[in-house]
């Protein structure tokens, strides 16, 4: 006959079960851990996918960098930066800037720099603290060995013209081949100066390592204008990443309707808030329609607004199947978008889990697994094909 546990603890004495209590908390906390570590199977076109938390206990994750080793980086908005080793341990990172924690604003982005194994260089793009509110600004900093603390931080670029508010920081950061870095700036919900080449609002911008403005930069020489300048015309572009080719594409949120994918042209003016296929939140109609001529058009849009964020373009490491397509996370509807590239991009399923709620970024690892940020869930998730 079968005897339960709770039976077996009232068969004892008090003074038995007192002593024995602590140790059966100690297994259940086990069992329980080892319950909720177990890899949930969830179905998408291309085949059953395994989805297991990675990380949990995260107060609005931001931003996602892997580390040799296997090793982890995330990012709070309030700002704090934690370190998860190979066997998901935390730490909390010291030497973070102060950040202007207002609405969308805080600690955003982290990357490791390419040759982060010599360097042990890490970037950060965050809402700097000034007397006029604040501004998106990107730094660079040495993770110290044992990863508890970032030494040497200098900024590298800031925002000219801070202001308050807590609306379109952008932000993410992304190391071309040529080790230059692209940042995403948004217009701080001030639409008109988008189109402002005086200022770094709602554009892209790209700088070198130290800080200095790269020579082909297309506005070098132009009197007036802000040469970290790479491309114009964006509303709040929260997500980029490379193809295969090393051609740089961003995502970004629209009004109602209208959130973008763009191919980032040197030098090219993406038309926020002059054309739009979304309108105002209100329900009015955006600038002079959906097309002017030396403004570029979307390689794609969503109409209604899913407001994306995160962006992977996948190498098709562990499923083929989806080489070449993008991955974008949704903030409102709770989903990652997977959209096919051939023939023009158009979105071909929603990966919509449990898992999936409210998701801030999406990131291929090392191995070719996708990872992805949901702060609903307040975790990092990893996707990885069943076989």
């Amino acid at each position: 006959m079968k005897i339960l546990w709770m039976d077996a603890l009232l068969a004892l004495g008090s003074r038995r079960r007192r002593a024995l209590m602590p140790w059966l908390l100690a297994f259940l906390l086990i069992a329980l851990s080892a319950v909720q570590a177990r890899a949930a199977v969830r179905q998408t076109a291309a085949g059953p996918v395994s989805v297991e938390k990675m990380a949990g206990n995260l107060d609005t994750p931001w931003g996602l960098a892997f580390l040799p080793g296997g090793g982890f980086l995330v990012t709070e908005r309030d700002g704090a930066l934690y370190y998860f080793d190979a066997t998901r341990r935390r730490m909390k990172v010291t030497g973070v800037p102060k950040v202007y924690a207002w609405g969308q604003g805080g600690l955003m982005d982290v990357a490791a720099a390419r040759d982060f194994p010599k360097t042990r260089e890490i970037f950060l793009t965050y809402s700097k603290p000034s007397r006029g509110g604040g501004g998106t600004a990107l730094a660079v900093a040495v993770l110290s060995t044992d990863n508890r603390k970032l030494e040497n931080l200098r900024v590298i670029f800031e925002m000219a013209a801070p202001s308050r508010g807590g609306r379109h920081f952008g932000s993410r950061v992304v190391e071309a081949r040529d080790g230059t870095l692209f940042l995403t700036l948004g217009e701080r919900g001030i639409p008109e100066t988008a189109q402002d080449l005086s200022l770094h609002h709602g554009k892209i911008v790209r700088v070198r390592r130290d800080g200095s403005v790269p020579p082909d930069n297309p506005f070098v020489r132009r009197a007036g204008v802000r040469p970290e300048i790479w491309s114009w015309g964006h509303r709040n572009p929260q997500g980029a990443a490379l193809d295969a080719s090393g051609a740089l594409w961003a995502v970004e949120h629209g009004a109602r309707g209208g959130d973008e994918i763009n191919r980032v042209k040197k030098g090219a003016n993406y038309g926020w808030p002059v054309i739009s296929y979304g309108r105002h939140y209100w329900g009015g109609k955006i600038g002079e329609g959906v097309a002017k001529e030396g403004m570029e058009q979307p390689d794609f849009y969503w109409d209604p607004s899913i407001a994306p964020c995160g962006m992977a373009i996948y190498s098709g490491k562990l499923r083929p199947a989806w080489r070449g397509h993008f991955f974008v996370s949704s903030l409102k509807f709770d989903h990652i978008s997977r959209l096919d590239p051939k023939g023009g991009l158009r979105e071909v399923e929603r990966l919509a889990f449990p898992e999936t709620g409210r998701v801030r970024d999406v990131i291929e690892a090392p191995d070719g697994s996708l990872w992805f940020l949901s702060e609903e869930r307040e975790a990092v998730y990893r996707i990885r094909p069943v076989r």
